[in-house]
């Protein structure tokens, strides 16, 4: 507070265009001068007349000035702020509270349910991903010369890469920092241009309204007894009014209300429209597929009637495939095997086989990549890592092919960083530059609305009291109280709000 001022009451289109590229001390400083300047606009000496008809004259006093309508409004707010917190409380113990009874509802069914549908066991596999930590694991659980000289080795060049990644990260900031400096201070030299059509266009703006005020003020304090009522004059002047804007925005709210309708009603015939191809697409999979089905079983009975001893053991195999293909019913099953020219207990045999294997929901999988289901970790290292090929050089520093390997992938590496580290710095110092390009291009398209925007709110002003001043012509005051109405109303045109700031 300055002056019992507050400097936030500065938010004209020029205050904030200044303000987007000046420090908080610069704000500051000119919050200051612009108190200054509507201190020093606005200060008069007191009056020394014992009556107040100079004071209404000059400060322009209307008779039925009224209070307006938004002031007697009154809200009463509900305090909601703790309803938040006890909701999020009580839904995260619900949540709990969900999840104990699920769990439980699990352990029911895991106990009822068979050993062909229940999930298999898993084995936890920990994949070292990190060359770092694949040398740590080698020290720790082979600890000899060679894995403790590889790991160090590993451990010291990725300080170095770090310490020098750090380097030249930094290097770029300062870099891409001191251009964006440069870049604002063309900014800045570029907005002077601008801030000076606005502030130039302000003051044309007044000095056009001194002159046609003034003019038609002069009308009626000459002694040029023919006066002529101005276009503007108080019984045609219309005050401020919403009526337009409310029914601009019922029309509005109407149409948004037919657009939200249509909106609705494409929307559901879209759903309804793409529901249809759906499932026109699924009738046509489902002939497919029953196509798929009777072909597969045409082949089953083809293998099963040219079946022989010879065959049987490759025929077993290629039957069980089949059959998981369809996905075929225990009845179905049967029913191709009863044709088979084997030995009954060897069908029955091969017939409860394809059975379970078709209905059971999980298979086993690979030792290879999953273990042997055995609950307890496995680890494996599967390392992308330009360090690896260090690692491996220093196991066997007598393969010349382990030492090019890796000074070839790490030059590939350290190349492709500082390609990537300059593109950035580029892109980004560019991506400035073309900012502040559409930043000055914007606040020049931006000074005519400024400027009609300051005209619209100039008028709001000073139309009452223009109002105010025809309206005691009509009352028959004097010429020298007109005379200081008519200097007020100029002295308010040209120093009252909105202010204009050099």
């Amino acid at each position: 507070m300055v002056n019992g001022m507050n400097v936030n009451q500065f938010r004209d289109g020029e205050t904030i265009r200044q303000n987007r590229n000046l420090t908080p001390i610069q704000k500051r400083n000119n919050a200051y001068t612009k108190e200054g300047v509507i201190v020093n606009s606005f200060y008069k000496d007191p009056a020394n007349q014992s009556d107040l008809r100079d004071t209404y004259d000059m400060l322009l006093i209307s008779d039925d000035a009224r209070l307006p309508k938004k002031l007697m409004e009154k809200e009463i707010p509900v305090d909601k702020s703790l309803l938040p917190i006890s909701g999020i409380v009580t839904g995260v113990m619900g949540a709990i509270a969900l999840l104990t009874a699920f769990v439980r509802r699990n352990t029911r069914i895991n106990l009822s349910i068979s050993n062909m549908k229940k999930l298999p066991a898993l084995t936890r596999n920990i994949a070292i991903n990190e060359e770092t930590h694949q040398a740590l694991y080698q020290m720790i659980q082979a600890p000899n010369q060679k894995t403790i000289l590889a790991g160090i080795g590993v451990l010291t060049l990725t300080v170095m890469a770090f310490m020098g990644k750090t380097f030249f990260d930094g290097f770029k900031d300062v870099w891409v920092k001191r251009r964006e400096a440069d870049i604002q201070k063309n900014l800045q030299e570029n907005l002077i241009d601008v801030e000076t059509q606005s502030f130039s266009g302000k003051m044309q703006i007044m000095r056009s309204m001194l002159a046609k005020h003034a003019i038609e003020f002069q009308k009626y304090l000459s002694d040029d007894k023919e006066k002529k009522q101005p276009d503007f004059g108080w019984k045609k002047y219309n005050p401020v009014s919403f009526t337009s804007n409310v029914n601009k925005k019922d029309n509005d709210s109407k149409r948004n209300s037919i657009n939200y309708v249509l909106l609705g009603l494409g929307t559901f015939a879209s759903i309804i429209g793409f529901g249809f191809i759906a499932m026109r697409n699924l009738s046509k999979s489902k002939l497919h597929l029953d196509k798929y089905v009777k072909d597969t079983k045409a082949i089953i009975d083809d293998v099963i009637t040219h079946s022989t001893a010879e065959t049987k053991d490759a025929d077993k195999v290629k039957l069980k495939h089949l059959f998981r293909a369809i996905g075929a019913e225990p009845a179905d099953i049967k029913s191709f095997t009863a044709k088979l020219n084997w030995d009954n207990t060897e069908i029955s045999k091969f017939e409860r086989e394809v059975i379970e294997e078709v209905q059971t929901s999980t298979t086993k999988v690979n030792e290879a990549m999953g273990g042997d289901g055995t609950p307890k970790p496995s680890f494996y290292s599967h390392v992308n890592d330009y360090r690896a090929f260090f690692y491996n050089w220093l196991l066997d520093t007598s393969n010349p092919q382990f030492k090019q390997l890796f000074f070839g992938i790490t030059a590939l590496t350290a190349i492709g960083y500082g390609g990537k580290l300059v593109g950035d710095a580029v892109k980004d110092v560019q991506v400035k530059k073309i900012n502040a390009e559409t930043e000055l291009q914007l606040q020049k398209r931006l000074v005519s609305t400024e400027l009609r925007n300051f005209k619209s709110k100039k008028d709001a002003a000073i139309q009452p009291l223009v109002y105010e001043f025809y309206r005691q012509v009509d009352a028959g005051k004097s010429k020298e109280e007109l005379k200081t109405m008519a200097e007020n109303i100029l002295f308010e045109i040209k120093n009252g709000a909105p202010f204009v700031y050099s």
